[in-house]
């Protein structure tokens, strides 16, 4: 049975929506999400106070759906993300929500997948800045972007200037999740190299904003003797070339020996020092002791980073996740930002 006022508030809603769906023709995404805020907040606050529970929701639901039958987002499963999404973001600053950011589908994943707040703004942080969509926002969470994301050890702050080193340091991760490749550990570094080419779009992705790429075993002639780089990139927003070398084994100090050559050549070879930074190395290994690293980068002059990379996920993880199929579909269609979480 109804609560006593359940027809009063029923049409207190239905005049929130119709006027909550004239402002969204101007700001769909984040009025539409302070709408589903509010909705949440009052389905939490009457649940708390009136003590009723799910056949409530469901009379609601259908009522709501019948008044607005053109509507999308107003079945049982998505008021329950919004009372979640209420209960996520309690303090009330209705339109200053990090949540507004992004679409709601997103904001769905992020409440089921991330329990606490500073990691749930992270990721908002990190969509509104690489304009993830919902597939590869999940597969940042599973991968836990969070805890890679700045994470590679580097010289950087020694060897760039501010902010140039925050921003260099930031955008490289450790590890880099090369899932996407399905290569066993024993593969060698060419095929590697030859399966991120094949997959750029997911490299890149991996790689983070900012990223273009340049080449791959980028010939550098010095003196009549040739060199290869495995892969160059420029980073657009730091304004610099970016040296990639893979490295199939642990990590060794000749390693930032040969980087250090080869960031010296690009930078009188290719930069243009009028327009680009100083370049960048980054040196991905299957593994790495962090003191050898500390040693090795320690008298290193050039800006240069170590992290390590996977080429596999574990079997249990794999089977959890959606198909390759899946994804490339999910990554090419914009995300509904209105429509059911279902």
């Amino acid at each position: 049975m109804a609560p006593p006022d359940y027809v009063q508030w029923l049409q207190s809603l239905k005049e929130q929506i119709r006027t909550a769906r004239i402002k969204a023709s101007l700001a769909v995404n984040s009025e539409l999400i302070r709408l589903y805020w509010r909705i949440g907040s009052e389905i939490v606050a009457r649940r708390a106070t009136q003590h009723w529970g799910t056949k409530v929701l469901e009379q609601l639901a259908k009522d709501l759906r019948s008044e607005f039958p053109d509507m999308k987002g107003l079945s049982l499963t998505n008021l329950k993300y919004m009372a979640m999404y209420a209960e996520a973001w309690p303090d009330g600053s209705i339109g200053h929500q990090p949540g507004d950011q992004i679409p709601w589908k997103h904001n769905c994943l992020l409440i089921e997948k991330i329990k606490d707040r500073p990691t749930r703004e992270w990721y908002i942080k990190k969509t509104t800045e690489h304009g993830w969509s919902r597939s590869i926002l999940e597969m940042q969470i599973e991968s836990q972007a969070h805890r890679r994301f700045g994470a590679a050890q580097t010289n950087f702050e020694r060897t760039l200037p501010a902010p140039q080193s925050d921003l260099a340091r930031d955008l490289l991760k450790d590890p880099y999740a090369f899932d996407f490749l399905g290569l066993t550990d024993a593969t060698n570094e060419r095929a590697i190299e030859k399966g991120l080419i094949q997959h750029l779009r997911d490299f890149l992705i991996e790689l983070g904003v900012g990223f273009a790429f340049v080449g791959s075993q980028y010939k550098l002639d010095i003196e009549g003797d040739e060199f290869y780089i495995d892969l160059l990139f420029y980073h657009l927003k730091l304004h610099c070339y970016v040296v990639i070398e893979l490295k199939n084994t642990e990590f060794k100090f000749e390693y930032t020996g040969q980087l250090n050559g080869y960031l010296a050549a690009v930078d009188d070879l290719v930069r243009d020092p009028a327009h680009d930074a100083p370049t960048i190395g980054l040196i991905l290994c299957k593994s790495k002791k962090k003191t050898m690293v500390e040693y090795a980068l320690r008298g290193v002059q050039t800006p240069m980073g170590v992290s390590t990379y996977r080429t596999a996920l574990p079997d249990a993880v794999a089977q959890a996740l959606p198909s390759i199929e899946v994804l490339a579909a999910e990554i090419e269609r914009l995300p509904d930002i209105g429509g059911d979480a279902e």
